[in-house]
């Protein structure tokens, strides 16, 4: 197998590390548009049939002969970008899977469902936790769980020691963090596809120490297509993100006082972005997490009172210096990568993850 890694961002380091334990994955790439990224992710992986490429993604005659070498491509860049790298990729004649995020992208994506079946290629947007694994999941209590009529998908990636005062460290890109808590979530309610509040809907959960309680409210993406996908299964579908009490406060404010908007304002005579403003502080002031736990908790829900939970809690790994964040969310992309590379993903075309792979 031939691979192609677009981004050499933290998620790569992750992705990396699972192709590489892979025999026959023979050769992988690994493109970015900034040098520093590449030496930095280099510094990780010294593995020798890995190349080190610097090019801009944007870029479509620098990207055409490296998508005619691979098989398969794996987008770990920006979500903005993986609409172009999908017509690029049906284009080449190479399978994608991307990390996702975004569901306007995704839609657009699914747009070219009929090209990519024509090429012969399968393209699988959003595999990396939150859509992604828990989208594995949810199909999974889907074919096992026939009493069920409701799914609830609660996931976080949190500090082992969070800082004050927002009790949050990075753990990816500010900008897919922003768009989570400031674009409209949708649900799955009694039957209906349903627009919810941002950052609304707090709700209270306990876990085992040493995690204790964490507070859950509504941010976009994480249900991605499952609403469609299992209209006819369940009636409810809903998703929240996991943080430390206190968190979602502090968004809400931020929100309400308008400081995630792109719009400029007149702040004596200079036009400054609320958004941009706060994205760099963010990036300043708030530390990226080294030590950390991923929280993955599925509930399904039947008319008769019975349960069934799904519960995934991963911390950092000492061995691979990986966090939880990256195993929980490169390891699936990766995986699914591999499994069409290797001819495991039967179906052509733009096919949502819990479709396109065997949940078991």
């Amino acid at each position: 197998m031939h691979i192609l890694v677009v981004g050499a961002g933290l998620m790569a380091r992750g992705l990396l590390y699972d192709l590489c334990r892979n025999e026959a994955v023979t050769r992988i790439v690994v493109t970015d548009r900034s040098k520093a990224a590449l030496d930095a992710l280099r510094k990780h992986h010294a593995d020798d049939h890995i190349e080190w490429v610097e090019c801009d993604a944007t870029d479509d005659a620098a990207m055409r002969p490296l998508l005619a070498e691979v098989d398969g491509i794996i987008s770990a860049a920006h979500y903005g970008l993986n609409l172009r790298l999908t017509e690029l990729a049906i284009e080449a004649g190479c399978n994608m899977v991307d990390l996702g995020g975004n569901n306007t992208v995704v839609a657009s994506q699914l747009a070219l469902d009929e090209r990519a079946r024509a090429a012969g290629v399968s393209i699988v947007p959003d595999c990396g936790l939150a859509p992604g694994l828990a989208s594995l999941l949810v199909a999974w209590g889907a074919r096992h769980l026939p009493w069920a009529t409701g799914a609830h998908v609660r996931v976080g990636g949190l500090p082992q020691d969070p800082t004050e005062p927002l009790r949050y460290e990075r753990l990816f890109n500010v900008q897919g963090l922003i768009n989570e808590y400031v674009e409209v979530p949708v649900a799955l309610r009694n039957g209906v596809i349903t627009e919810l509040e941002p950052l609304g809907d707090l709700e209270h959960i306990d876990l085992p120490q040493p995690i204790g309680k964490l507070e859950a409210f509504n941010t976009s993406g994480g249900v991605s297509t499952l609403p469609q996908t299992f209209a006819h299964r369940f009636t409810d579908i809903d998703y929240k993100t996991f943080r430390y009490p206190g968190h979602a406060h502090a968004m809400r404010w931020l929100l309400e006082l308008g400081m995630f908007n792109w719009e400029t304002v007149n702040l004596d005579g200079t036009m400054v972005s609320p958004r941009a403003l706060l994205s760099r502080q963010l990036e300043a002031h708030v530390p990226m997490c080294e030590r950390d736990t991923t929280v993955v908790v599925v509930r399904f829900t039947g008319s008769d009172d019975r349960t069934h939970e799904l519960r995934i809690i991963d911390h950092f790994d000492e061995t691979s210096q990986l966090t939880a964040m990256m195993r929980t969310t490169a390891f699936p992309a990766a995986i699914v990568a591999q499994l069409q590379s290797s001819g495991r993903v039967p179906d052509a075309g733009v096919i949502p993850q819990e479709l396109a792979v065997d949940c078991d």
